[in-house]
């Protein structure tokens, strides 16, 4: 049975999650301050965290930070769940390596839908067909969950992951926006478009500290995998 980590410290909103969460067949571990946090992760590794932005003594912002730059943690899929609704709000969230964001207040069943589709995107990927994905210097095992530029480890999140891993299976194919939101997030969740290139930018950071970019950007069309050298075409998406 999939556990998931209520982080809430409105007691009514925590009580309602577990509620509803318990009657959907899952588990539930609540922790309303956040300090104590990343031990309760680190103890229970939960399936999913559903991590509030307000907290006492460390934001959710920050804690989400944390827990994607732990190696042990980062594989964990997190939905950010605050009263921000701002889309800079949202950008911050997703830069800091939420999967996902719900806005307060929110809607039980669309807030069960996300949870099943970002557990479902860990259980696809948690039994690949393929172990490993290779682009010149650009290593992703698919069994291992990790990323190699050469012999250099990079830290991506699970989204960042996702989508590199789309990309490596298909060298030098344009993706869309829209294509990328419908492999990677999936039909059954609204994510915005701007959100892609939000993790795209995640993701160019990531890998270019060891490298040069291969993720080209064609303008007014999508994203692709290439060992091009950099021409008019490319720019802001």
């Amino acid at each position: 049975m999939e556990t998931i980590m209520i982080v809430e410290d409105e007691q009514a909103i925590a009580l309602l999650l577990k509620y509803n969460l318990e009657k959907a067949g899952y588990q539930t571990i609540s922790v309303s301050h956040g300090n104590r946090v990343l031990a309760a992760v680190e103890k229970n590794l939960p399936s999913l965290i559903l991590l509030d932005w307000m907290l006492p003594e460390i934001s959710g912002l920050e804690l989400c930070k944390i827990i994607r730059n732990n190696p042990e943690l980062k594989n964990i899929p997190i939905i950010m769940l605050t009263a921000k609704g701002q889309e800079e709000d949202k950008v911050s969230g997703l830069s800091a390596g939420a999967d996902d964001y719900v806005t307060k207040p929110f809607s039980v069943p669309e807030l069960l839908a996300r949870i099943k589709t970002n557990l479902r995107r860990v259980s696809t990927t948690s039994a690949p067909a393929k172990k490993e994905y290779v682009f010149h210097d650009i290593t992703l095992n698919a069994i291992e969950k990790k990323v190699f530029r050469g012999e250099n480890y990079v830290r991506v999140g699970p989204t960042e992951f996702r989508i590199l891993k789309l990309l490596l299976s298909n060298p030098r194919q344009v993706f869309s926006r829209q294509d990328l939101l419908k492999e990677v997030w999936g039909n059954s969740v609204y994510v915005e478009a701007r959100t892609v290139d939000v993790h795209i930018r995640r993701l160019r950071k990531a890998l270019n500290e060891f490298g040069p970019d291969y993720i080209r950007t064609i303008r007014a069309t999508g994203y692709s995998l290439d060992d091009h050298e950099i021409g008019e075409e490319d720019g802001e998406y």
